[in-house]
């Protein structure tokens, strides 16, 4: 049946893998990253792969690029990599170069590692397509403003988003058969998210281009694939047309990565839906279903049998030994438990941290010796009590985790009061915490170092080290543990236990979900909800996701340019924005079964911010005025819950 996968696509395919498996050798062992996978990628179709980190969606997505077959930390491949007619795995390296570079595109997660620094956008784009004026058209058909004078920029001079579009102009400059994209977007704000979506359903729909999509996030994937391909373990555990497989997953591990996701409808009175336990490692792969020990539905044959794909209907296959019963039978899991410590709302509680008129300058170099000020805060308001939460959102450059800085004493205020009304400092987890934690202390080590003015015996540090860590629900001998044998869940919880060993009066989270799996992210928003019931501790979260802030915090900030354009309940401001911004924010939100539209602009650069209302350039209800006159935070509400800097909210307010 797994060669029905392959031959379905008949003479339509652009690239076909039988029976593959991808090896990798690291200090003596052998890990397993991809095990068996039969696969086809039609001509014109945008696939996606689907999963969890470690289930092998790059290893399958570098393969068919040939990647893994070239350079220092080759991997060893058996099976067949069948693209464009070309063999990969006997062709030779001249070979394997010729196609990419004549025939396959590639656009990687971060672009800052894939664009030389030291040359212009416009000798790199020539490189590929040959002349300036092909290069300046290539820019203007991914929809990089100023396209003329964005050839003479370096990389570090444009905005992720344009950096992402540049790699996309570079991956089709020679019309590609096949490109392949691997976590385009994750590092990407919600808005430059569903721009780069559409750009790439439009490249494919004006070339004719095959795209395989690497993702984490099923809702990015319904926003532009026609097929979803979800691996697990190694293998392909579900197959199908984006809609079905999302309208009615079939497989265990596919439905509970669904219920993972957080929404903008989540229950926020319930902890998330999780998957139990880790995936398996891929050193040692049990001998049956790689799903089982996480399971709800295993029977013991599932632990000796490794499961083929088989039908499922309406265009779906499925690995599972029990496709044929879970058709009818499949169900969502039990509600989620509710929160373990429920925090009383009461409108008493002190106010622990105030902000108040803060500003921020830096000081940048913009060529020779010519230095501009970019205003990073102008004039930050903001309260936090005691045992709540407020999320900071916005996009990239809009001054969140300026204002998370300068809360944690890393950068001095230009004007304005910081007022910390609570003993102890201040605690800061932020979004990569595998660079946060020093690699050559063990866990414990680096948890136990708050603990060093507590007057502690060693026995006492001990046994408080291994509180922390069960509190974030690690194991005590994780302790002895250094951090790069830790996953990277397990290493944003060390991360998390290192900030809360002496509980703080604030807890500052710097995007500590936005590069984690979607049940990564459940259990690390869980935790921290928990974490501040039961420590009764005040959270700063900064993020882009409104639907994560919707979830974990209180109230909601949305920053844009350096200043706070929108605040007050969460539920409110999600249920019911007052800012034109906010609302393209919502609406960006990729969801399953909705399209997200296509936000216009990008956020304008700090140095020459516009005048008047700063959102007005991108604003889809500006009228003449809002380009003269700035708007200042005005109150919606008799009870003053909510606040908008926006023309028009006079009008909402009645």
């Amino acid at each position: 049946m797994n060669d029905q996968l392959v031959e379905a696509a008949g003479q339509d395919s652009v690239a076909r893998l039988r029976d593959l498996h991808v090896l990798y050798r690291t200090r003596g062992s052998e890990l397993h990253a991809v095990r068996g996978v039969q696969l086809a990628v039609r001509r014109g179709e945008i696939l996606a792969l689907v999963g969890e980190s470690g289930s092998g969606k790059t290893s399958i997505a570098m393969a068919l690029l040939g990647l893994l077959l070239e350079g220092p930390g080759r991997a060893s491949i058996r099976g067949e990599v069948d693209v464009l007619g070309v063999d990969l795995l006997h062709a030779s390296a001249q070979e394997r170069r010729t196609l990419r570079k004549e025939r396959l595109g590639a656009v990687f997660q971060d672009p800052m590692t894939s664009l030389n620094p030291t040359m212009t956008i416009g000798r790199q784009l020539m490189e590929v397509s040959g002349t300036a004026d092909k290069a300046m058209d290539l820019l203007d058909a991914v929809g990089v403003p100023e396209a003329k004078l964005r050839l003479r920029s370096y990389p570090h001079e444009l905005s992720g988003g344009q950096r992402q579009r540049v790699m996309i102009a570079m991956a089709i400059a020679r019309e590609p058969a096949l490109v392949v994209a691997d976590e385009p977007t994750t590092a990407l704000d919600v808005t430059i998210q569903a721009q780069i979506l559409q750009l790439l359903k439009q490249l494919r729909d004006e070339l004719g281009s095959a795209f395989v999509l690497v993702t984490h996030d099923l809702g990015v994937a319904s926003q532009i694939a026609d097929r979803i391909v979800v691996c697990y373990g190694g293998r392909v555990s579900e197959v199908g047309p984006s809609g079905e497989v999302l309208a009615r997953a079939v497989n265990p591990y596919t439905a509970d990565l669904l219920q993972s996701r957080i929404t903008l409808g989540s229950d926020r009175d319930r902890l998330l839906p999780t998957l139990p336990g880790e995936p398996p490692d891929p050193r040692r792969w049990p001998s049956g279903c790689p799903f089982a020990p996480r399971c709800a539905y295993v029977l013991p044959e599932c632990e000796t049998a490794l499961p083929e794909l088989v039908p499922a209907g309406d265009g779906i296959l499925s690995a599972c030994i029990r496709t044929a019963e879970l058709q009818t039978t499949l169900r969502r899991p039990a509600e989620a438990a509710a929160w373990p410590a429920p925090r009383p709302e009461s409108a008493a509680d002190p106010v622990v941290l105030q902000l108040a008129g803060v500003h921020k300058t830096f000081r940048i170099r913009t060529g020779g010796w010519r230095r501009e000020s970019l205003h990073a805060l102008r004039g930050v308001e903001l309260e936090v009590a005691a045992g709540g939460s407020v999320a900071l959102v916005g996009e990239s450059g809009c001054g969140k985790s300026t204002v998370l800085r300068a809360i944690a004493g890393l950068i001095p205020i230009d004007g304005g009061t910081i007022d910390l009304r609570a003993a102890g400092r201040p605690q800061m987890v932020f979004q990569d915490a595998g660079a946060s934690l020093t690699p050559w202390l063990t866990v414990g080590e680096q948890v136990g170092e708050r603990l060093r003015t507590e007057g502690l015996s060693r026995a006492g540090r001990a046994a408080r080290i291994r509180e922390a860590l069960e509190r974030v629900g690690l194991a005590s001998d994780v302790a002895r543990r250094k951090p790069a044998h830790l996953s990277g869940g397990q290493r944003q919880r060390v991360a998390l236990a290192r900030a809360v060993v002496v509980p703080p009066p604030v807890l500052l989270c710097d995007e500590p979900t936005s590069s984690l799996d979607v049940s990564l992210a459940a259990t690390v928003l869980n935790l921290i909800g928990t974490l501040r019931r039961e420590l009764n501790m005040a959270v700063l979260f900064v993020t882009h996701d409104l639907a994560a802030a919707r979830y974990v915090a209180d109230d909601v900030a949305v920053m844009y340019l350096g200043r706070i354009v929108e605040i007050g309940p969460a539920h409110e401001v999600t249920a019911r924005p007052l800012h034109p911004y906010t609302k393209a924010l919502l609406a960006a939100v990729p969801d399953v079964g909705r399209v997200s539209p296509e936000a216009k602009g990008e956020l304008p650069s700090p140095l020459r911010p516009p005048s008047g209302c700063p959102y007005h350039p991108r604003c889809r209800e500006a009228v003449p005025q809002c380009a003269v006159d700035d708007q200042p935070l005005r109150l919606a509400d008799p009870a003053g819950l909510r606040r908008a800097a926006c023309i028009h909210v006079s009008e909402r307010a009645g």
